[in-house]
């Protein structure tokens, strides 16, 4: 690959990573409006807003670090830029769409569960886009995917088992919990798995996209 070639499919790379993260933002404020309960995550970090204060986005950006160390101290797994890149975006554009009241308050029960089950899916298209470059898993799924290749677990079971002790404590903090929240630890697993394999073959051929290093789940 040509110099410029290799330039212009790094850019490419990184445009889809970064549109990724903001799909993905997208998708989890959309979950937040509908009402019906956040991501667990979410619940954790509203957890954390509610009882000290800050952003959801500041409080997801934290998380994130300790996760970071969390995750080097148990697969010793080095944080890198796309790492950091991640943190720091997903956290900015949540704050950036949640400020800018893009998307409105519904109050019927079946916009609700339209918007609700839409976040879903944009959510679960986000992660895969942004997964896709292999340009650095943000905090949450780097330490996804070092369980999924250190104990060989399925990327639903690992994300399900992850969930579920992030949920337990961000409702014990005062984060809001309901059948959506449920809903999306059950869902986004199975669907982040399917978006994956897309979008790294849409992103494999024309961009010289690296061969994945996470084991595939069964």
């Amino acid at each position: 690959m040509t110099g410029r070639g290799f330039n212009r499919s790094i850019a490419v790379r990184y445009m889809m990573f970064v549109l990724g993260l903001f799909v993905g933002a997208f998708g989890t404020v959309l979950a937040i409006k509908a009402n019906l309960g956040v991501a667990p995550w979410e619940t954790f970090h509203i957890g954390l807003q509610k009882t000290f204060g800050l952003t959801i986005g500041l409080w997801s950006q934290i998380v994130g670090v300790v996760v970071i160390f969390a995750t080097y101290l148990v697969a010793k797994i080095k944080p890198n830029f796309g790492m950091f890149l991640n943190m720091v975006c997903f956290g900015v554009f949540l704050d950036l769409i949640l400020w800018s009241d893009f998307i409105p308050e519904v109050q019927s029960i079946w916009a609700r569960v339209l918007m609700f089950l839409a976040g879903v899916v944009v959510l679960a298209v986000g992660i895969g886009m942004y997964l896709s470059p292999s340009l650095g898993a943000g905090p949450r799924d780097s330490f996804m995917l070092a369980m999924n290749e250190r104990l060989g677990w399925s990327i639903q079971r690992v994300r399900l088992i992850i969930e579920v002790t992030v949920l337990l404590a961000g409702a014990a903090l005062g984060g809001p919990v309901s059948i959506g929240t449920i809903l999306i630890a059950l869902l986004t697993g199975p669907m982040i798995q399917r978006t994956i394999p897309f979008w790294r073959q849409i992103m494999k051929k024309p961009y010289g996209l690296p061969e994945p290093v996470e084991r595939q789940a069964s």
